[in-house]
């Protein structure tokens, strides 16, 4: 079932779905401590990580560069970034969640600024 507006997902896995694009492997961050924990120490990643709520992010400590959308409430994309290891991103007032992936994959997705995305909880 398709999650937006209204609902409140828990940490676990399940599909992004980029409408007009790819259906990508997601991982969910919600509680604090997953949020916290996201993609630090990791040599790779398999898919998205969808941190919610959350409207900034910071690469300290990460191995790699990412790529990092951001989501307003509605689950449309309001600015991507791609981010290299030890930067802190500008909180966007907007945004309500962020995904995040490694370097160069969001575009062969289709997440671009404006679209809609859809999480289907696992």
């Amino acid at each position: 079932m398709g999650v937006g507006l209204g609902r409140r997902w828990q940490d676990g896995r399940g599909e992004l779905v980029v409408h007009g694009g790819a259906t990508v492997p997601l991982e969910i961050a919600t509680s604090y401590r997953a949020r916290t924990r996201g993609l630090l120490g990791r040599d790779a990643v398999h898919g998205a990580i969808l941190l919610s709520p959350a409207n900034s992010i910071h690469t300290f400590r990460m191995r790699i560069p990412i790529d990092v959308a951001y989501l307003d409430q509605n689950l449309v994309v309001i600015a991507v970034r791609t981010m290299k290891p030890g930067r802190l991103g500008a909180p966007r007032v907007r945004a309500r969640h962020v995904l995040e992936a490694e370097a160069g994959v969001m575009e062969g997705w289709g997440v671009r600024v404006g679209v809609r995305v859809t999480v289907e909880a696992g």
